[in-house]
């Protein structure tokens, strides 16, 4: 995907997770969701922080982080959960079509940010929402080119990860096959997928899977 195609992605995926999140209760708005800690509204805040998020933001969330980069963005994530949830959602509105992203991403990860977060949102709630499988695909040759934060090539370095529904694969050993969707969400240490894989690789996959920072 070349630029622009990433961007109207972002645009197309964060439009969508803005009407799912408009037809949520209350209740729903304060429901766990894959990232353990997080409320929907904590995720949804962070998502649409993302055009937000300058360099000052960035030296006030790791100051009260203590240096610690993951307990930086929750504690920003749950910061910003905490507004009213309209508007959060007005944000989404708001900033339809903005490419600022923050200092020291690029631009694949904003894409990266909403596919995955949208399931972290949509599948403890009983919703679905298909993730589009050439974004997926750019998503994940992102996460698989990068060590921290999720470490895929290590904790899945035994296994070979093959798309049923796109062309990539990346690893070598005995096959874990599924859907671009359900392989992002693996390479992003989500295990709410696993029933969606296939393959002899995936005895060695197992549980263990989840073990990379969920956020």
């Amino acid at each position: 995907m070349d630029r622009t195609a990433i961007w109207d992605a972002v645009h197309q995926e964060r439009s969508a997770l803005a009407d799912l999140l408009e037809t949520l209760s209350p209740e729903e708005w304060d429901h766990p969701t894959l990232c353990p800690g997080w409320a929907v509204r904590d995720v949804a805040a962070h998502v649409i922080s993302s055009p937000q998020f300058g360099l000052a933001d960035l030296v006030a969330a790791l100051w009260h982080g203590r240096g610690d980069y993951n307990r930086a963005v929750f504690l920003d994530a749950r910061r910003r959960g905490r507004q009213p949830v309209e508007s959060i959602v007005a944000d989404y509105r708001r900033l339809d079509g903005s490419r600022r992203h923050p200092p020291g991403t690029g631009i694949r990860d904003p894409l990266l940010d909403v596919l995955v977060h949208t399931q972290d949102i949509a599948l403890p709630l009983g919703r679905r929402h298909a993730m589009p499988p050439e974004a997926a695909r750019t998503a994940a040759d992102r996460v698989w080119s990068m060590p921290f934060p999720f470490w895929a090539r290590r904790r899945l370095r035994a296994v070979t990860l093959a798309a049923t529904d796109i062309d990539w694969r990346a690893g070598s050993g005995p096959e874990v096959r599924g859907t671009m969707e359900a392989l992002l969400l693996l390479l992003t240490g989500r295990t709410a997928a696993l029933d969606r894989l296939e393959g002899p690789g995936l005895g060695v996959v197992g549980p263990g899977a989840g073990a990379a920072r969920r956020s």
